[in-house]
Order: C-alpha cells, then structure tokens, then sequence
C-alpha cells in the first residue's frame, strides 16, 4: 500500500525538481538581487529599496521610452496576435484535412524560424540604401526621392517590430486552439440549430468559443508570456542593444541592457521583478475571463 502511495510522487519528482530549479530558484533569487548593489564581481550590498525608487523616480528612459513602448507593443502585438490566431484556427478548421494541415504548417513556421528570417527576409525588406526592397520599389513609384533608414529610425522602428512581432505570434497557442476547435461535439451545433440558431457568428459565440475555453485560455498564457519576453527583434534589426534613440526598446532589452553590458544586476533583477509583476497581472485577468471553473 505504502508503495502505492510513494508511486505518484515519484512519477512527479523530476517534473517538480526541474520546475524548482529553473523556476522558483531563479525567481527568488531575482527578487532578492533586486534589494542589493551588485556588480557581478563583488559580493551583492544590501540596498533595500534603492532599486525601485531609481527605477520609478531617476530613470527617465525606463518610464519615458522603455515603458511607452512596451505598453503600445503589448496592446497591439497580445490582443492582435491572440484575435488573429483564434480567427485563423477557426477558418482552418472549416478545412478538409490535407489543406488544413497544409496551412497550419504555413501559419505556424514563422514562430519557428523568426531568427532566420530576420536576416533573410526583413532586413532586406528595410534596408537603408537603395537596394533595399522597400526603398527600392518607392524610388521606382517616386513615393520618396531619398532612401528611409527604417531600422534606426525613430518613428519606423517600433512599427516594424510590432508587425515582425504579429507575422510570427501564430505559435504553440495557435495550435492548441485548432486542435481545440476539431474536437468540439459537432452534436451540439446540431442542436442549436434545432433550438434556431440562424448563422455562423452564433454558433460561434454560442457555441464554438464556449467549448474551447480550456484551450483559448492556454493561448492567452502563452501570447501574454510571448509578448513580454519580446526584445531580439529590434535589437537584431538595429543591430544594438539599446535600441537607436531607443526606439525599439522594451523591458527585456532595458533588462539585458543593465544587466549584460553596464553589469548593474541588482538594479535588472529589480526591472525584471517588474516584468514578472506585469506578467502575473496580465495571467490572473485572463484566467478570470477564459479559464472554465468546471
């Protein structure tokens, strides 16, 4: 009987050791970094709440260029991305099996290869001289008797990332969504068109978006998570870390811009303590609009 018991535990272990240790470690350790001065060479000094205040009262690029951007990035590129990859599930699982399949392919590799294609596609849609595809098309129109440097470019830049950012949001919560919407009882549908439901945006919102929620819910964790660690975009766009005129720069790049080059960890661990607040309030709204208490 004892063995019965232990059995489950055992199963779970490797699961709950490797959570705690590249979970809650590192997120305890990050909030007590962010009361000490440290330097990543000497011992960390206890600061108290020294971190906080600079950041809220003395950094005037967090809260006049960091936070803006990250507030305009997070509304279009979370919402957006969310709407448009329950929208696309939706119509893909209209489909016949191969073209579904075919398309879901097609929508969800840019999630896969958004590194290569940074290099590949996007700087070469943006480029700064004349060959640069854009540059070059409305040179040919005489849209612009000059070439744009879009990628270091004050009012360009963040606009490029958030449409980067939208192009290759259909991820692991786009899928999860699809695989939701096949396994919808069709049974139901039936009977609300008995009970005279007339159109499709009913059966919808009547139907379809009440049976996905588990999987809606899932989608709107990993488009929130998605959407706050967004930072490498514009910093391999640019080409620097910050951001030209910081631009492009979001809570991750002032993170890693703290923490990695000027090497004032307690101070990023107190930026990221921040992030993780903002992450957790975002989770705890969507999981009292979507997640099903059944």
């Amino acid at each position: 009987m004892k063995t019965k018991k232990i059995t489950p535990y055992l199963f779970l272990a490797p699961h709950y050791l490797l959570f705690t240790a590249f979970i809650i470690i590192p997120v305890v350790v990050a909030i007590g970094l962010s009361f000490t001065n440290f330097n990543t060479i000497q011992m960390p000094a206890f600061s108290g709440v020294k971190n906080y205040l600079s950041l809220l009262l003395d950094d005037d690029i967090f809260m006049q260029k960091v936070l803006p951007n990250t507030v305009i990035f997070s509304v279009v590129v979370g919402p957006g991305g969310y709407i448009v990859s329950f929208l696309l599930a939706w119509v893909l699982s209209q489909l016949p099996k191969i073209p579904r399949t075919v398309l879901a392919l097609i929508i969800y590799s840019p999630s896969l290869t958004a590194g290569t294609t940074m290099a590949v596609i996007w700087k070469v849609l943006f480029s700064g001289d004349q060959l640069g595809l854009i540059n070059n098309y409305l040179l040919q129109l005489g849209i612009i008797t000059e070439p744009i440097i879009y990628l270091q470019s004050k009012e360009f830049l963040l606009p490029i990332i958030i449409a980067i950012a939208l192009w290759s949001s259909m991820g692991v919560g786009f899928l999860a969504m699809l695989a939701g919407l096949q396994n919808v009882d069709k049974s139901l549908y039936e009977a609300a068109m008995i009970d005279g439901m007339k159109n499709r945006l009913q059966e919808l919102f009547y139907i379809t978006v009440p049976s996905v929620k588990p999987q809606m819910y899932f989608g709107a964790i990993m488009a929130i998570v998605a959407t706050f660690q967004q930072g490498a975009i514009g910093v391999q766009l640019s080409g620097s870390n910050p951001t030209p005129q910081y631009a492009g720069q979001l809570i991750v790049n002032h993170i890693e811009d703290y923490g990695f080059i000027r090497y004032e960890m307690g101070y990023a661990s107190a930026v990221s303590v921040v992030l993780l607040i903002f992450v957790y309030v975002f989770s705890r709204i969507a999981k009292k609009t979507l997640h099903d208490p059944s």
